[in-house]
């Protein structure tokens, strides 16, 4: 536990970014945090430096990410059918398995040091998940937990239920990395060419399709701000 707590996460929208170059951003900012955890464990009071928390909004290139406990057979497409319709495949340090990232999807990472939140990388996911869930309630949706499986869905429990955001992550010395990705105009048929996070019996969905209209580039901008202050709610944290 640190002397004092920062509850401060300092964001930045980095626009469209291609997933490495996006992952290692968030590695550099991570291994910043940590280097000064380590630094103040032979500080005092007096001396100790307060240690930083971002909050990153991105947008990738198609790119299929597979977790380090992820199955490859869970990616349909062979090197061809990714060439053919201009997608990547990255093997990533995140848990779960594979997803989809593209275009009209808001993807999330959270690089925070949890000792200055609550050290429970579960409470942490759920957390997430109760952003995105007070989130989409604004636009009509009920989103639910389906039990053992992360992310948000829709009608869980029933034939059709659906994951709206998908959650993954990585945590090192209680230093996050990775996060959410929350569908929102995404083109739904890539995820035909994969077994999404190792799900056979369930589908995907989006805002878009949910709500039966693409998302306008202000009407974006709205939702990245209502994520922002639920994240301030559930986090009990300021975001600048």
């Amino acid at each position: 536990m640190t002397a004092t707590q920062n509850k401060v996460l300092k964001f930045e929208d980095l626009g469209l970014m291609d997933y490495q170059t996006a992952f290692d951003f968030q590695e550099n900012l991570m291994k910043s945090v940590i280097d000064q955890k380590l630094k103040n464990r032979d500080r005092t009071d007096d001396l100790f430096d307060e240690t930083s928390n971002y909050l990153l909004f991105v947008e990738h290139p198609h790119v299929y990410t597979l977790g380090k406990s992820g199955d490859e057979h869970n990616m349909l497409a062979n090197s061809e059918k990714l060439k053919e319709i201009d997608a990547t495949f990255v093997k990533t340090n995140r848990g779960g398995d594979i997803t989809y990232h593209g275009f009209g999807q808001l993807v999330g990472y959270p690089i925070i040091d949890l000792d200055n939140f609550k050290s429970d990388i579960h409470l942490y996911m759920r957390n997430l998940e109760e952003v995105i869930i007070r989130t989409i309630a604004e636009y009509g949706l009920k989103g639910e937990r389906s039990e053992g499986e992360t992310g948000v869905w829709l009608d869980v429990g029933k034939p059709y239920a659906r994951k709206i955001c998908a959650l993954g992550v990585k945590t090192s010395k209680w230093v996050t990395m990775h996060g959410f990705a929350l569908n929102v105009n995404t083109n739904l048929a890539y995820f035909d060419y994969i077994i999404a996070c190792g799900i056979k019996d369930k589908g995907v969905t989006s805002l878009k399709a949910e709500r039966e209209k693409e998302f306008s580039a202000h009407e974006i901008a709205e939702l990245k701000n209502k994520i922002k202050c639920h994240f301030e709610e559930v986090f009990e944290a300021e975001i600048n």
